[in-house]
């Protein structure tokens, strides 16, 4: 076990008010162990109170070949419905915590890597990157959150098509459709992630709060209910004393420029 109670299948390392946390199973493409996705959720859960952001990456030539299949072989109906919902709980972890999550992809994005990638905030892909979903041809379905998040990036026809006729898209054409919002040369996800996270890092929280806790729901609610959330939570935003100084700097030019990517 490393540090801080985690798996040897993950690494985790701070770098100011940005931490990383690495797929540590290069051997195995960084195959999702039971043991792996639990540690994922103690690294969240145990996340100090001055990390601002998360890079999510791994080692090796790949992000994530998806789930470790030689643990479902014995697995009956129920356990599979508790082995799903165990997926779902550390992957809300991710999508709905506090802090913003930048995965940096690299080779194979498939299956449960790419339900793990789907519950980043911002998705960084190096050149090498390739998504799929294989199910279909395993003759099981994503049991992972695929099937709620990978629709909101690329839509339910393009999964359908992906799923059941093995199609796999690459970085360019991944974020064509939606995958990543950024897609830089093999070998410089991670650290184009990290540059990101910095950026994130010195963002307001109640913006952070706003954008990762309130924009989905918005994104999901009627018409109507979508302007009072907004009204409600730019309310709240502006209010604080936070940002009321940003706000005072900027109207004094003591502020910094915003740097644009």
């Amino acid at each position: 076990m490393n540090p801080g109670g985690l798996p040897d299948t993950l690494r985790a390392e701070r770098q100011g008010s940005v931490a990383a946390l690495s797929l540590a199973r290069p051997a195995k493409r960084n195959a999702l162990s039971d043991e792996t996705v639990l540690g994922i959720e103690r690294f969240f859960e145990t996340l100090e109170d001055d990390v601002r952001a998360v890079v999510l990456d791994a080692e090796g030539d790949h992000f994530c070949s998806g789930l470790d299949l030689s643990e479902m072989r014995e697995r009956n109906t129920y356990s599979g419905i508790a082995h799903s919902r165990m997926w779902h709980r550390v992957f809300d972890r991710i999508e709905h915590g506090r802090v913003p999550v930048i995965a940096a992809l690299k080779g194979a994005v498939i299956g449960g890597g790419l339900e793990l990638a789907a519950a980043a905030h911002i998705r960084v892909a190096e050149e090498s990157t390739f998504y799929a979903l294989p199910e279909g041809t395993r003759g099981i379905f994503v049991g992972g959150g695929g099937s709620v998040r990978v629709p909101r990036l690329i839509g339910v026809a393009r999964m359908t098509d992906m799923m059941l006729t093995g199609r796999r898209y690459g970085a360019a054409d991944g974020a064509a459709v939606g995958f990543s919002q950024y897609v830089v040369p093999t070998g410089a996800g991670r650290k184009t992630a990290l540059e990101v996270a910095a950026q994130i890092a010195v963002v307001a929280p109640q913006t952070v709060f706003a954008v990762l806790n309130v924009l989905p729901r918005i994104a999901t609610s009627s018409e109507n209910e979508a302007y009072l959330m907004e009204s409600l939570m730019a309310a709240i935003a502006q209010g604080t004393d936070d940002a009321k100084e940003r706000m005072r700097a900027f109207l004094d030019g003591r502020a910094a420029k915003v740097p644009g990517r």
